[in-house]
């Protein structure tokens, strides 16, 4: 489900003809990265099938801007080769393969030979939605930012994300804040867009997995980002193999009604790290972070020796009393310690499935002295609370001999 932009011949393609169109799409979609992540699958980052331009070369952004002032140099200059020339090695993944890259110029106006000067540019971050309608809005959302960019280009001076790209965007609180700047942007320039429209995108990417009430707040599980590196290459039983690491998952945690300088939300014994919500992508007083953990434990990945996280313990805690208010259980398989026999029927089951590896109850018991809880210290990912990195009380683990 790639969406592809072109012409019905080369000559008439939109983006030969104005290759600041290019530009300003590349550029967009680097301010934006919802618009990389929200219709995505789940395999994303730098050794996925579509990786973005920023993501794993760090001079990649130094010489693409290089390559912006080049094309404003020439702007006059119509070849349908210029835009393949000056983009040909920079749209690329970390191994240097022209097809595995967001914005794909394969077939714009290669040099080796006709199949290839086609006009065409195919935006690979695009999977198949569950529904027509779905792919419909999808299509009109690029349409709109095609025409929009066709009207008045988009330039601006590249954003080094960092760490936030691969943190802050994981979490479905900030991929929804940013997408609705994109659809109020088309709004500013006359393309009535409504936000409402991708409300099934944000429900699909990131599903509800639960939510309970504690005195007073509310706590909101959801599921999250998580970039799934490519390990080593390793001897499998047919040819060398290169296994991603799957292992790891990541949840959003949403609280709301909670007091600050009160109340804090630990998983499994580990102060979250919430921040508060920006009051354009939701209600003030709402609160989030993220919580990365190791959901299963493959015979090939990375840290062997960290055990699974799972059950997730969450617990609203009372700083004036020192206890636990209440809280929350998720599992990532069967609560009851058993495997499934088969896959899911239909969408149906499966959310079923979900929903039965939620417990609105299981929080910490007893007095807590909820000065000693350890918390994460912020670092490079200051969103997402890392459970393999941080082993607080009930965090210990074991490998398992077989």
């Amino acid at each position: 489900n790639h969406v592809t932009l072109g012409g019905p011949k080369p000559e008439d393609s939109p983006l030969l003809r104005r290759p600041d169109l290019l530009r300003s799409l590349i550029t967009y979609w680097q301010h934006h990265p919802s618009l990389s992540y929200l219709f995505s699958g789940r395999f994303i980052g730098p050794t996925s099938q579509a990786p973005r331009v920023d993501e794993g070369r760090d001079q990649a952004l130094y010489e693409l801007e290089i390559a912006f002032s080049e094309l404003e140099r020439h702007g006059d200059d119509t070849h349908p080769w210029l835009p393949d020339r000056l983009l040909r090695h920079l749209l690329v993944d970390i191994t240097g393969n022209t097809h595995r890259a967001e914005f794909c110029i394969d077939k714009l106006f290669s040099p080796a030979g006709e199949r290839g000067r086609l006009g065409l540019v195919e935006l690979r971050a695009f999977e198949m939605p569950p529904h027509p309608e779905m792919a419909l809005v999808q299509a009109l959302l690029v349409r709109a930012l095609v025409a929009r960019f066709w009207n008045e280009p988009y330039t601006g001076k590249l954003v080094r994300w960092d760490t936030e790209l691969h943190d802050r965007f994981m979490l479905p609180a900030y991929v929804e804040a940013d997408i609705a700047e994109v659809t109020e942007d088309l709004r500013r320039h006359g393309y009535p867009f409504e936000q409402a429209w991708l409300a099934p995108f944000l429900e699909f990417r990131f599903p509800l997995i639960g939510s309970v009430r504690v005195a007073g707040a509310t706590i909101e599980l959801r599921g999250a980002i998580e970039p799934w590196p490519v390990l080593g290459e390793e001897v499998s039983a047919t040819a060398p193999a290169r296994y991603v690491d799957s292992s790891i998952e990541r949840m959003q945690v949403r609280v709301s009604g909670m007091t600050p300088g009160r109340h804090l939300v630990t998983c499994n014994g580990v102060v979250l790290p919430l921040r508060a919500v920006d009051p354009r992508g939701g209600s003030r007083g709402e609160y989030v972070a993220g919580v990365r953990y190791r959901a299963w434990q493959p015979h090939s990945a990375l840290h062997p020796t960290i055990g699974v996280d799972s059950p997730l313990v969450f617990d609203l805690m009372d700083r004036w009393n020192n206890r636990s208010l209440g809280g929350c259980t998720y599992h990532v398989s069967h609560p009851g310690g058993l495997s499934y026999e088969r896959f899911p029927v239909n969408a149906t089951e499966a959310e079923t499935r979900r929903a039965s590896r939620f417990l609105g109850d299981g929080h910490t018991q007893g007095p807590i002295d909820t000065a000693t809880l350890p918390a994460p210290t912020g670092g490079e990912y200051p969103y997402t609370l890392d459970l393999r990195q941080i082993r607080g009380p009930g965090l210990a683990s074991s490998v398992t001999a077989e």
